[in-house]
C-alpha cells in the first residue's frame, strides 16, 4: 500500500513538473503596432499553451533595452536592429533571431505653421534618442529633402508619448511619431510634414534580439517562444476584435477609428507573418552605422544573424498549418 502511494506521488510530482510554465520576459521598447504580435500572442495565451510564463515589459529606449538584452534580464528583446548590430560590435553576445517588421513606420508631424521641409530650418525636432529609429528615420528624410542635420536642432524626448506632450507644450516644433500615436497627433491639428513610411525605407525595426548565452543553452525554449509569436501574428490576422483591444489596451489610445487604422496600416500592410530577415534592410542599417562606427565598413549582415531559428520555424509545418 505504502509502495503503492509513493508510486502515485511520485506520478503527481512528474506531472506537475511538466505542467510548470518557464518564465520568459519580453521586453519591447516603444508604444508601436509593430508589437501586436507580442500583444495578441500574450493576451490569447498562446506563450501558456507553449508552457512559456511570459512577461511583455515595455522599456522605452532601444539602447537601454539592448543593455538589458545583453545581460540577461530579459529574454527575448524587441529594438531596432541598428542597436543590436551596435552593441555586438563592441563586443555584445547577442543575435538578431528575427524581425518583425523590415521597414520605417514613422511621420515627422510639425506645427500647422512649417509648410516645407525648408521650413524647419532653425526649428527644434523631438526624436526619442539619438541613434534610436525615430532619429535615424528623421536623418534620412531631412537628407531625402535636402535639409542638412545642421540646420534643426534634434532634441531627445524619451518616448513617443513625450514626444506628443512636447508637440502640445510647444517645447518642439516637430516630432517623428509612429501609429497609433500619429493619429492622436494629427487629432490635436498637427500636420504630416514627411510620412517617412512612403520613403521606404527597408531596415529592421525592430529585429527579435536574443543573448548568445541563452541562443546556445536553450534553443528549444527559444523555439518555443518563436512559435507562439507566429500563432499570435495569425491570431491577429483573423481575430481583428481581439487584436483591437490589445491595441488599445497597450497603447491606451481608445478613439474606435485610430484603432481600426492602426490594425489596417499594421496588420494588412507592414508587419510578417514571421519574424522574416530582409537582408537589405540589414544592409541599410549596417551603411547608416558606419558614418558613426568605423567597424560597421567592413561588416557584413551575416555575422549579426542566428537564422537556425527561423530555418526550423519553417521546416516545423506550422505556416502551412495556420495558413493552409
Amino acid at each position: 500500500m505504502k509502495t503503492f502511494a509513493s508510486t502515485i506521488l511520485l506520478s503527481l510530482l512528474l506531472v506537475s513538473v511538466s505542467w510548470s510554465a518557464e518564465r520568459i520576459r519580453i521586453g519591447y521598447s516603444s508604444i508601436s503596432g509593430s508589437y501586436i504580435g507580442i500583444w495578441v500572442a500574450h493576451d490569447a495565451g498562446l506563450f501558456a499553451k507553449e508552457g512559456l510564463e511570459d512577461e511583455i515589459i515595455l522599456i522605452p529606449s532601444g539602447s537601454q533595452l539592448a543593455q538589458v538584452t545583453v545581460a540577461g534580464e530579459v529574454e527575448i528583446g524587441f529594438f531596432n536592429g541598428s542597436s543590436a548590430m551596435a552593441a555586438a560590435m563592441q563586443g555584445a553576445d547577442i543575435k538578431i533571431i528575427g524581425n518583425t517588421v523590415n521597414k520605417m513606420i514613422f511621420s515627422l508631424y510639425t506645427k500647422q505653421s512649417i509648410k516645407t521641409a525648408d521650413d524647419l530650418k532653425g526649428k527644434k525636432i523631438g526624436v526619442t534618442r539619438f541613434a534610436s529609429s525615430t532619429d535615424i528615420s528623421l536623418r534620412y528624410a531631412l537628407r531625402k529633402h535636402n535639409v542638412s542635420e545642421k540646420d534643426v536642432t534634434i532634441l531627445q524626448m524619451g518616448s513617443i508619448s513625450s514626444i506628443m506632450s512636447g508637440l502640445q507644450s510647444g517645447s518642439i516644433d516637430g516630432g517623428v511619431v509612429s501609429p497609433p500615436t500619429l493619429f492622436a497627433v494629427e487629432k490635436l491639428g498637427f500636420k504630416e510634414l514627411i510620412n517617412i513610411t512612403d520613403l521606404d525605407l527597408a531596415f529592421p525595426n525592430p529585429s527579435v534580439v536574443v543573448q548568445g548565452g541563452i541562443l546556445r543553452s536553450r534553443a528549444q525554449f527559444i523555439d518555443r517562444f518563436m512559435r507562439a509569436y507566429v500563432r499570435g501574428m495569425h491570431r491577429a490576422r483573423t481575430d481583428k476584435d481581439l487584436t483591437i483591444k490589445s491595441i488599445a489596451r497597450y497603447s491606451k489610445i481608445q478613439d474606435p477609428f485610430f484603432l481600426h487604422k492602426t490594425y489596417d496600416l499594421y496588420v494588412g500592410k507592414v508587419l510578417e507573418r514571421t519574424p522574416a530577415i530582409n537582408m537589405v534592410g540589414m544592409k541599410n542599417a549596417l551603411d547608416d552605422l558606419a558614418k558613426t562606427v568605423p567597424a560597421a565598413k567592413d561588416a557584413k549582415p551575416e555575422q549579426f544573424i542566428d537564422m537556425g531559428y527561423l530555418d526550423r520555424l519553417e521546416k516545423s509545418g506550422l505556416l502551412k498549418e495556420l495558413y493552409r
